[in-house]
């Protein structure tokens, strides 16, 4: 009788597809990608980027009709609408209205907080994230993006009121009337509505980008106090619409760090780590400490930094958050050219 061969039988090597080991040992997943076996092999990331690389970023303008302004960003698997709507506040309905001369333009971020002229809105839109269920109330995300993104905006000044103010002067017999003085009638408050027809991490900056972009293309009809019929009236005529004048360029960049350290393990080594550019989800929720930084080059590139803010972790030390904030000038440069091109 011939004998039975025991190789054909042998159990194959144990293997898991991707999916199953980035779901049961995520830390270890990105630890493969980012430390390869081989010196020869460079760091990719799971989505196939390196460590320091950015996403492309697209933007379109004016993409909805029924707004003064609008925009949609798209970076990566991360896509976001914004539309902004003009509604005009009297002043009469304002307690206590700043007093404001028409010569007072630059110290107008305190008059944009009290009067709230900027409100910023986020929703995630049903299927863009698989945590985000529908039916559910305003998750709490949503909300802190909303406070994160009106904070920001008054960090740097990017609006300036005087491009909300609604003027009246008197007039007799078509001539401004003698010893009267212009006064503001009423105010532009612009509705920031944002919308994530997907999210895959870099909320903040794809939220930003949006609104900046869809900022740039406001167009507010000209606006007057007609004293007959005791009401604001605004021009139909698209010409006599006017652009706003936003002070600067501000844009964020996000950054996760990615460290050997074991769970529940704090890091005291700093020995080995990896900055991630720009991560998605998947990289966000494994990653223990995260950066973002805002610069603004259109001015002086040597006091470009606009807010820095780091949460978690001990990795990033002085000479990391120079090269962070280096790589956010080139990011700045990138996405310049991507909204100027919309402008034009």
């Amino acid at each position: 009788m011939a004998a039975t061969s025991t190789t054909a039988n042998a159990p194959s090597a144990l293997t898991f597809p991707r999916e199953i080991f980035a779901a049961l040992q995520p830390r270890q997943y990105l630890l493969a990608h980012l430390s390869p076996a081989s010196k020869s092999q460079t760091s990719v990331r799971p989505n196939g980027r390196k460590p320091t690389e950015f996403r492309k970023l697209s933007v379109n303008t004016d993409s909805l009709t029924h707004c003064n302004g609008s925009a949609v960003v798209r970076m990566g698997n991360t896509a976001v609408v914004c539309g902004v709507r003009g509604e005009i506040l009297l002043a009469r309905d304002v307690p206590n209205p700043p007093t404001i001369s028409t010569n007072d333009e630059d110290n107008d971020r305190d008059e944009l907080a009290r009067l709230g002229l900027l409100v910023p809105n986020v929703e995630l839109s049903t299927g863009s994230n698989p945590s985000h269920i529908p039916g559910q109330a305003p998750s709490g995300l949503a909300q802190s993006l909303a406070s994160r993104l009106l904070q920001l905006l008054s960090t740097t000044g990017l609006v300036a009121s005087k491009d909300l103010r609604i003027w009246y002067q008197p007039i007799i017999e078509q001539e401004p009337e003698v010893g009267s003085e212009p006064e503001i009638i009423a105010y532009w408050t612009l509705y920031l509505d944002i919308l994530y027809i997907s999210l895959d991490g870099a909320a903040l900056d794809a939220a930003w980008l949006a609104m900046l972009a869809a900022l740039r293309s406001v167009k507010l009809p000209k606006a007057w106090w007609d004293p007959d019929m005791e009401a604001i009236i605004c021009s139909d005529s698209i010409a006599d619409a006017k652009a706003l004048s936003l002070r600067g360029l501000p844009i964020p960049a996000g950054f996760a760090v990615f460290d050997e350290t074991p769970e529940g393990v704090e890091d005291t080594t700093q020995e080995k780590g990896w900055i991630l550019a720009d991560p998605d989800q998947f990289e966000e929720e494994h990653c223990r400490e995260h950066i973002s930084v805002v610069v603004d080059m259109s001015g002086d590139a040597a006091n470009s930094i606009r807010a820095i803010d780091k949460r978690g972790g001990s990795f990033v030390d002085v000479e990391k958050m120079r090269t962070i904030v280096d790589l956010t000038q080139q990011r700045w440069k990138e996405c310049k050219d991507v909204l100027d091109a919309q402008s034009t």
